[in-house]
């Protein structure tokens, strides 16, 4: 399978300043299609969704157009697809709409591993309620999460857990988990802002009854995204305005769609489903060009891990045995923050911090000052990495 990253880098008008961008994880650069896309909405006739003018029908297509997209991008059917701000708060609004079924005794599963995004909205909502939050940790050794099924009970209501770690890479057993919460008659909420980017996604192999994801991590416009069993959200009844759709996936989105984000989604997945030379449904064109991406992703970071290996005082945390290109590393005797200002003068974006993670890193010993993180990307080359590498190597040496 063919991924020429040349070809793929010369649709990115940002990547021609020269930037090598190791900071994907915290959103990617975004190619010229989906600027158009964006800007062609919004200079388009549009108005609030209906099907009597063509303004209003120009509105609804869009609409509709960013569900299937969605939907094929993540393997979901396209009427459990919900847009809102952000896949915080989604979360957040989803939480206080499940915890509305809790009773004081219940319990929600949450884990070390998860952005805060997928901790404090269930445990502030389960304290709202008096449920019990089960917490499951991590081995800081191998960074691999626990068994989540030694914290289900038949008091277990749901179990909030994430298909990547942004912080150290980790990809959980996410079927398996889902497997043994539905077992005990939970619900199973994943956090899939991080994977979504780097591998094929099918949220029914994983067995979620929710999986969120942000556009703009996968060349998309800031927004967030939510795919749900459709019969489950179907027994959900979040608040809403009076007049406002109580149709599934309506009911859950607060006010007018941002319609030209949406386009911009769309925009999205064509060009991910184009990223490698094939034909196909676009469903089939997004899982081959995803794997591509994933097994360029993983030979870059194969060489980061092995230039890591020769620098001295570095550790490296990222160590589960399935990740994501996501390299998290510390120095014995200089701040990640340093070496985050020094590579940036050189031209070469690698942040450090906990990005929200903040379980993670402190469950890591490493407190709220996190690591330096490297994250690679589909755009990313062999020569962005030995930059990445010799501006490290220097660092070391720098008194």
């Amino acid at each position: 399978m063919t991924f020429d990253v040349e070809s793929v880098r010369a649709r990115f008008p940002s990547l021609a300043t020269g930037t090598a961008h190791f900071d994907g994880p915290g959103g990617s650069q975004v190619p010229a299609a989906v600027a158009d896309a964006v800007r062609d909405a919004m200079t388009s006739s549009l108005a609030n969704r209906g099907v009597v003018t063509a303004a209003e029908r120009a509105a609804d297509a869009i609409v509709l157009d960013a569900r299937r997209a969605m939907a094929d991008l993540l393997g979901a059917p396209p009427g459990g697809v919900v847009f809102g701000r952000s896949a915080t708060q989604l979360t957040y609004d989803f939480a206080r709409t499940l915890a509305r079924t809790w009773r004081p005794g219940d319990e929600v599963v949450v884990t070390r591993l998860d952005h805060d995004a997928n901790v404090r909205p269930w445990v502030q909502a389960a304290e709202a309620v008096g449920a019990v939050v089960r917490w499951v940790g991590f081995d800081p050794a191998t960074g691999e999460l626990d068994d989540v099924a030694d914290a289900l009970s038949e008091r277990t209501r749901l179990v909030a857990v994430t298909a990547a770690s942004n912080l150290i890479g980790t990809r959980p057993p996410v079927s398996a988990i889902a497997d043994a919460a539905h077992e005990r008659g939970a619900l199973v909420y994943v956090d899939g802002v991080h994977l979504t980017a780097h591998h094929p996604v099918d949220v029914a192999a994983l067995g979620a009854d929710f999986f969120a994801c942000s556009p703009y991590k996968f060349f998309g416009p800031h927004c967030g995204v939510l795919a749900g069993r459709p019969e489950v959200l179907a027994d959900l009844r979040p608040d809403k305005l009076l007049p406002s759709s109580d149709a599934v996936p309506e009911r859950f989105e607060l006010g007018t769609l941002p319609y030209e984000l949406l386009a911009g989604c769309t925009a999205a997945v064509d060009f991910i489903a184009d990223l490698v030379p094939g034909t196909g449904t676009r469903r089939e064109r997004v899982e081959a060009s995803l794997t591509a991406v994933g097994e360029h992703e993983d030979r870059l970071r194969e060489e980061v891990e092995a230039g890591l290996a020769r620098l001295p005082g570095v550790v490296v945390w990222s160590r589960a045995r399935l990740r994501t290109p996501t390299v998290l590393l510390t120095f014995a005797e200089r701040s990640a923050a340093d070496a985050y200002r020094y590579l940036a003068g050189l031209g070469v974006n690698a942040p450090a911090g906990s990005f929200y993670a903040i379980e993670t890193s402190r469950w890591l010993g490493l407190g709220d000052a996190g690591g330096l993180r490297v994250g690679l990307a589909p755009y990313s080359t062999d020569e962005e990495v030995r930059r990445l590498l010799d501006g490290l190597a220097a660092f070391l040496r720098s008194a």
